[in-house]
């Protein structure tokens, strides 16, 4: 039973009805991205306790302090330059960058003057929630509706699981046809004269994210790339499509639709495949719990002595049990310690440079050979 926003159900019907049967990739754009109707784009997606999932940025301003001081040592590595720009993508209601900017205005006072901060956002409504919660920081942000160049570093949290994507397995694609006037999925044979070539061994073939990592690749002058996301390398991979509503997860795509997350697991092998055509090297990946504990080691009480060029202070370390639960959440491997992974990606960095302290305590995958440096 199909289920959801009437209006967006009616013109995805409409589209089927006129032209045949859809990509899932073409279904997902429109559930999560169409302009008035998408689950996102309408700003109807919600995060936390009374949301459809919990995040990062959710559990508190712990996580935006402790990324405070990796960027802060991606500053210095880059020669404390004074036009640093920090760019999120997928900013949701902004209280990232603002816990990101608090931190740093109170640790960082040199990298706070020399950076701006900027978001992409092609929503009207949600420019317009993030802009309300970064008020204070009017003189610091700017919002953009796509990538410009730039020198500094790119951020984005659960970015690439919600990327469109098209379900192929073997020589078959699964497409959305209408049965009775419900969505249904139908296998059709790949066209031989497809203009993409098909990763061997996925189960989802992911365009948009590989047209992103281009882009990013493009524009990024000098410095860093950081994606936060759960996903498997290429002998893990799982493609299997997530839908999300109140913190349950529904059975079927066509539940919901407008209402629901969408996501699907992001497959770290072909992105970095990627960007390493496109010149960048990998400077890290490691699963959140690692990546954390090497920020805490680094430049908490009783780590190193030598914090990031203008870090005045340390990270923050729990002074309460609302921050001990949230560092929890944070670590655990049940929790989202090992839920989540993070690729640092750079671009003309000096080679040779010791790991960044988030990479600290880096585990090797078992197939660790396939995000090559």
């Amino acid at each position: 039973m199909n289920s959801g926003n009437p209006d967006l159900i009616r013109l995805i019907r409409t589209e089927i009805e006129k032209q045949g049967p859809i990509s899932f990739a073409r279904f997902m754009h429109q559930a999560l991205y169409h302009p008035k109707h998408g689950y996102y784009s309408s700003g109807r997606c919600a995060i936390g306790h009374k949301g459809d999932y919990f995040t990062n940025v959710s559990v508190g301003p712990l996580f935006g302090e402790f990324l405070a001081a990796q960027f802060a040592e991606m500053w210095a590595r880059l020669g404390s330059v004074k036009d640093f720009i920090i760019i999120e993508q997928g900013a949701h209601d902004g209280q990232f960058a603002r816990d990101v900017l608090e931190s740093l205005q109170k640790r960082a006072s040199e990298f706070f003057a020399a950076l701006r901060y900027r978001i992409i956002e092609p929503f009207p409504i949600l420019q317009d929630r993030q802009s309300r919660t970064l008020e204070r920081f009017r003189d610091k942000v700017e919002w953009r509706d796509s990538l410009q160049p730039f020198l500094g570093v790119h951020f984005s949290n659960e970015l690439l699981d919600a990327m469109p994507v098209r379900l192929i397995s073997g020589n078959m694609e699964k497409l959305v046809d209408l049965e009775d006037d419900k969505f249904v999925f139908v296998e059709r044979p790949i066209s031989q004269q497809a203009t993409f070539q098909r990763p061997a061994q996925r189960d989802a073939f992911n365009q948009a994210a590989l047209d992103w990592i281009d882009d990013v690749a493009a524009k990024l002058q000098r410095g860093y790339v950081v994606a936060f996301d759960y996903g498997r390398l290429e002998d893990e991979f799982q493609g299997d499509v997530q839908v999300r509503a109140q913190h349950r997860n529904l059975d079927s795509p066509f539940e919901q639709i407008g209402y629901a997350d969408i996501t699907m697991h992001v497959d770290w092998s072909s992105i970095v495949e990627r960007a390493r055509a496109n010149g960048l090297r990998v400077a890290g990946f490691t699963d959140q719990h690692h990546f954390l504990t090497g920020i805490i080691a680094e430049f908490g009480r009783g780590g190193s002595p030598e914090p990031p060029a203008g870090y005045c202070g340390q990270s923050p370390l729990p002074d309460s049990p609302k921050t001990k639960r949230a560092l929890q959440t944070l670590l655990h491997p049940e929790m989202l310690g090992r839920a989540f992974q993070v690729l640092a990606l750079e671009k003309n960095v000096p080679a040779g440079a010791p790991r960044l302290a988030g990479f600290k305590f880096e585990r090797e995958p078992r197939n660790v050979r396939k995000v090559p440096r």
